[in-house]
């Protein structure tokens, strides 16, 4: 057994809460263990007196992975659950081959077990009692919740009400007619999550309303008066979330939803009023049961399962495993999809605004939106700061998917027609994600690509800068596996002409490879794919490449900086060289 846990929200698997095991299969004999696991939790089930647990095994390659659905106040039982329902498989499988032990102890030890669990499940539920009731109500009165170890809340933001657990008051004296949601955005998918986060924020800012925002960079809320910070770092599980739906300030949400956050615990809140998908990319395969893009695709479709009657899921039209996965959704309730495309003449646009009358294309080089089944022109892509100029396809299709899911969700067309126009004339609009900097004489382009796809699209952007030379500084995590460590490397030297390339180790992300591993596989694709070999070199931190990026740099030349590990020191050593007036060749400001 490898990880067993629980899921506090809708999920993979399923709308309902539960728990998941999973384990490394090293025998023949566990495809037999999955297949009587379901069997062995609807009997442990029976003893807690719960429904089935609707328990789902599936196997994907060396991985078994079992999710049983499970009562809010049974959530850490229901790991018991799932932990001693696979250890009776095993030992069933064993009986079945004629241990004549195992069988005994499972006829033996089952009294043992039921009355163990229902002793856990009785601990475990008596202080979640009221919580749950409040839960109860809200679900019946279409509010939201959000429940973790500390807390319990209902409904959101301005209309949301929060208790510790152990200061929950009943039900029925909840003053529920002050409880309602406000309206709240989930963005994921592989690339562009957190540049449509920001830009979707901006769009609700420019109506009036405190927004408040969870994403990789952090936890936010914005107001008329300025932004106030609730916490620093990668937010875009569900504990961000709830620190946004939390927030009495808040009016709107815009919540940055990764697939880690949903694997391992769930969506954190029970509604929502628009999601958007952006794109699929290869990345993370190997982890919770994920092998294939379309698994990954199903993945990031867990936020369709928390959307309000006649919400809608923005899918971007332009990517096939969307499209695969839109036509999947769209069987069961053909008015569920709005999609975006930069092809003008899209079918699956044209009939998703025939339908519900929603959609956003791109069109003569300018952005359409269409609302309640009229299209209006938002303006011309080059006079948007966030495409630099046009120069940043990818910025496009970001800019196509915050539009209409900030549509969908209720914001006025002006304020996204305003957004477009001034998101990304500030450099602080969208930190991190695109940034063009010019420092002297020599163009800086910071961005957080970390896949293939990514790394394309940035290649194809560095292209399109007029430049003397161009550097590219790459690394990356080492929870990739090598064929995704090549797949990255090769991108980068087919999407664009480097003249150098400076590998950096990221020792805080190692995340169980060893030193100088990640560097070492990165150089042979790079190598393999035709890179010279006097091209390359390598740098212990990914500030040591960034500096020494900047001291190999000429007049005219382009620096591609993706950051990951260090980017706030790399973001103040490009402040300190900018206030200082830096150019080529000079000393580098100390940090």
């Amino acid at each position: 057994m490898l990880d067993s846990r629980r899921l506090t929200g809708a999920n993979w698997w399923s709308e309902q809460p539960g728990a998941v095991l999973e384990v490394r299969n090293a025998e023949a004999i566990d495809r037999r263990a999955l297949e009587q696991w379901p069997r062995e939790v609807r009997v442990l089930c029976d003893a807690l007196g719960w429904p089935s647990g609707s328990p789902n095994a599936q196997q994907h390659g060396v991985l078994s992975v079992c999710f049983l659905a499970a009562p809010l106040d049974g959530l850490m039982t229901a790991t018991t659950v799932a932990e001693q329902a696979w250890v009776r498989a095993e030992l069933w499988v064993r009986s079945q081959d004629g241990d004549a032990d195992a069988a005994a102890w499972l006829l033996s030890s089952t009294p043992t077990v039921h009355d163990a669990l229902r002793t856990r499940y009785d601990n475990e539920r008596a202080p979640l009692v009221a919580a749950c009731a409040v839960v109860a109500e809200a679900t019946k009165r279409g509010c939201s919740w959000q429940l973790d170890e500390d807390m319990v809340s209902v409904g959101s933001g301005v209309y949301g009400l929060s208790w510790p657990l152990d200061r929950v008051p009943v039900a029925e004296l909840v003053t529920w007619y002050t409880v309602a949601d406000v309206p709240v955005v989930l963005v994921t998918g592989s690339n562009g999550k957190t540049t449509t986060t920001r830009l979707v924020t901006a769009m609700w800012r420019a109506t009036g309303v405190t927004v408040g925002l969870s994403c990789s960079d952090g936890v936010f809320v914005h107001d008329d008066i300025g932004t106030r910070e609730l916490a620093e770092g990668d937010y875009t599980g569900p504990g961000g979330a709830r620190l946004v739906l939390r927030d009495r300030a808040v009016q709107a949400a815009v919540l940055e939803t990764a697939r880690g956050g949903m694997l391992r615990r769930g969506l954190a809140t029970s509604r929502a009023h628009a999601a958007v998908i952006t794109n699929i990319s290869a990345d993370h395969f190997g982890e919770y049961g994920v092998e294939s893009l379309g698994d990954l695709a199903r993945v990031k479709a867990t936020v369709a399962r928390i959307l309000v009657p006649d919400a809608l899921l923005v899918l971007n039209a332009d990517d096939e495993h969307l499209r695969a996965l839109g036509a999947a959704m769209e069987r069961e309730h053909p008015n569920a999809v709005a999609w975006f495309s930069q092809d003008a003449a899209h079918p699956l646009v044209q009939r998703g605004v025939q339908l519900h009358g929603y959609g956003a294309v791109v069109c003569d080089g300018r952005l359409m939106l269409a609302e309640q089944g009229v299209w209006s022109d938002a303006g011309a892509l080059l006079h948007m700061p966030l495409t630099l100029n046009g120069l940043a396809p990818h910025n496009v299709e970001n800019a196509l998917a915050a539009s209409l899911a900030a549509s969908v969700a209720g914001v006025p067309f002006a304020a996204v027609h305003r957004a477009l126009h001034t998101f990304g004339a500030d450099a602080g609009d969208n930190a991190g994600r695109l940034h063009r900097r010019v420092l002297g004489d020599v163009t800086v382009l910071v961005d957080y690509a970390h896949n293939p796809d990514g790394m394309r699209v940035l290649g194809a952007t560095a292209m399109a800068i007029p430049a003397a030379r161009r550097l590219l500084v790459l690394g990356q995590a080492g929870n990739r596996d090598d064929a995704q460590l090549v797949a990255l490397a090769q991108a980068a030297w087919a999407s664009a002409r480097y003249d150098r390339v400076f590998l950096k180790e990221m020792p805080e992300m190692l995340r169980g490879r060893e030193p100088g591993d990640v560097t070492r596989v990165l150089r042979a694709a790079l190598l393999e794919a035709g890179a010279p070999a006097d091209v390359i070199s390598e740098w212990p931190s990914e500030l040591d490449a960034v500096r020494a990026a900047l001291a190999w740099a000429q007049p005219g030349d382009l620096l591609v900086l993706p950051t990951h590990a260090q980017k706030e020191v790399v973001d103040a050593l490009l402040n300190a060289l900018e206030a200082q007036g830096w150019y080529a060749g000079e000393p580098l400001a100390p940090l």
